[in-house]
């Protein structure tokens, strides 16, 4: 899972925005249109990382279409430490 963390979060250019979005799904579920106003991000960046996320099982989601809702997976909330320290690393 480490890895995988790595890659998604640092890997590629938008580790930044993948962060911010967990980071604001660990405070509390959304759809990605919430999360689009909130991080001030274009709906279909925030569907793109979302996308990313979900395809590397770091989120899931709740529904289908527009009002599905974001949350972290229970994997992410299992290593929400590694985050946490990937995070640190990053911004040093």
């Amino acid at each position: 899972m480490e890895g995988i963390l790595w890659y998604v979060l640092t890997g590629t250019r938008g580790g930044a925005n993948r962060i911010r979005i967990l980071r604001e799904l660990a405070d509390r579920p959304r759809n990605a249109n919430r999360l689009a106003e909130e991080l001030r991000l274009d709906y279909k960046t925030v569907r793109h990382h979302l996308d990313v996320l979900v395809q590397n099982g770091l989120v899931e989601h709740s529904g289908t279409g527009y009002g599905a809702v974001y949350l972290p997976s229970g994997q992410t909330r299992q290593h929400w430490d590694t985050i946490e320290r990937i995070i640190a690393q990053v911004n040093e």
